[in-house]
């Protein structure tokens, strides 16, 4: 069914399957519903959850204010949809527009949007990552796991990993009085998503709370009793840390595997759109029924150089999931391209961290506001002699006016004063990035180049 050619009875009778039921899979549905589409709809899921907020599963959750299971996502309409929960979709035959099922089923579709997001990166020893007390924390049963076992009170946490999510955790286990150390292999936290200067800062944060922050080191291997209890930690410094729980905060790995085969342009980096939302195939062209949401999608923005980005923020799943859901039941001319700004917020130890931009693109930042000591600031960052990001600790109501600079390119640096510019705010100085081939913590916003398929293809042209 062409979505030129009978826009109307897509509409009226077409098929849509939805493979992701989370946050992204969740507000599709809805938009298709609010702008008329009243065919089939089908939700297929991994978890058997329907879906739920996943932000407060490391705030909320592990501070026991808030029960696992009281995150669902609240409906802003009814979205009359079959579910199909906790059967994860195991492949993808294009040719025939059908999803295959773990339980052996396939699903056909005229139209199929894929918002499969992204899971936790296990620990690599599959022996170790099964001891008692070893942890990831990505769904509410991780939560809810982890939340019972802070309340029994361990002796030490060890987090293994001091980005965004890992900090977080920390963060909730100091707020509870426990003891924490937090184990990272770059320099600082997060590093690898604001840049040394306000890692530094992010790691006397840490300190000043009482957490045991150890950085440049890597955890080498997790040690159990006779029983299966974890009891140990090894690090790559040479020394031992005694730990009954460690959380495994490494990341997260797209979920794509199930595309292998399909013909999709879908890899480790995610799958790749264009500003539409609609999938590449492995040939660099652009598929007319597929398109792509949230977490696991790659689309390239004309701020940041058409280069492709893949994003783990709340706000652009749901932006993305709309004008995907928009456009799939909408003919060529009617179309809209997903131009979301990046913007991400982080609470931990008593400070709201917010960005917008992408900051891991800054060759050099400007305290713009505010001072690092007092840990109460606003960080501009430039590219090219442009504005690209901004971050602010506890100053976020600035942010709108930074990302009003970022999308009209506003030279960098800012060639104004701002409110309470400090001495340490005259100049900008190197922001301080690690070597993006080194291991460490990743951004939130991942830079992915510019070709639609991740594997690498030999051109050979044919002989006339």
């Amino acid at each position: 069914m062409s979505a030129d050619g009978a826009p109307h009875t897509l509409r009226r009778e077409g098929r849509i399957v939805i493979v992701g039921a989370s946050l992204a899979g969740l507000r599709a549905a809805e938009t298709l519903r609010e702008e008329g589409f009243a065919g089939s709809l089908t939700m297929i899921g991994d978890e058997p959850h329907e879906p739920y907020d996943r932000p407060p599963l490391s705030k909320q959750v592990l501070l026991g204010r808030v029960p696992a299971d009281r995150t669902a996502l609240p409906r802003r309409r009814a979205v009359d949809a079959t579910w199909r929960l906790g059967v994860a979709a195991t492949g993808l035959d294009m040719t025939a527009g059908r999803v295959r099922l773990a339980d052996g089923d396939e699903v056909g579709y005229d139209r199929l949007m894929i918002t499969t997001g992204v899971r936790a990166r296990p620990w690599p020893h599959p022996l170790e990552a099964e001891l008692d007390g070893v942890f990831v924390l990505r769904t509410r049963e991780d939560a809810a796991a982890l939340h019972r076992r802070l309340s029994a009170g361990p002796r030490r946490v060890l987090v293994i990993g001091a980005g965004f999510t890992g900090s977080e955790i920390a963060s909730a286990c100091r707020e509870r009085g426990l003891p924490v150390t937090v184990a990272e292999r770059g320099p600082t936290p997060l590093v690898g998503a604001l840049g040394g200067v306000l890692g530094a800062v992010a790691a006397d944060l840490q300190r000043a709370h009482g957490v045991d922050l150890r950085c440049g080191v890597m955890v080498t291997a997790l040690e159990g009793d006779a029983a299966g209890r974890l009891r140990r930690a090894h690090l790559s410094d040479g020394t031992a840390l005694d730990a009954d729980v460690a959380v495994v905060s490494l990341g997260i790995t797209r979920n794509t595997e199930w595309l292998a085969g399909s013909g999709l342009g879908a890899g480790p980096r995610g799958i790749a759109c264009d500003a539409g939302c609609r999938a590449f195939d492995v040939t660099g062209i652009v598929t007319d029924d597929i398109f792509v949401a949230g977490d696991v999608a790659r689309s390239p923005h004309p701020l940041f150089n058409y280069q492709f980005l893949s994003l783990e923020h709340w706000g652009n799943a749901l932006a993305q999931a709309e004008i995907a859901a928009h456009n799939m039941i909408s003919a060529s001319a009617d179309r809209r391209p997903h131009l979301w700004v990046p913007a991400f917020w982080s609470s931990q130890f008593g400070v709201n961290i917010k960005s917008v931009g992408v900051p891991s693109l800054g060759e050099e930042v400007l305290i713009a506001q505010g001072s690092l000591a007092e840990r109460r600031f606003t960080a501009v960052y430039g590219y090219q002699g442009r504005v690209i990001a901004a971050v602010t600790f506890d100053q976020g109501k600035w942010l709108a006016f930074y990302q009003r600079l970022i999308e009209t390119a506003a030279p960098f640096p800012p060639p104004f004063t701002t409110v309470d510019r400090r001495a340490e705010g005259l100049r900008p100085v190197p922001a301080d990035f690690p070597d993006p081939t080194l291991p460490t913590h990743g951004p939130t916003v991942t830079l992915s180049g510019y070709s639609p398929a991740d594997r690498r293809i030999t051109f050979t042209p044919t002989r006339v």
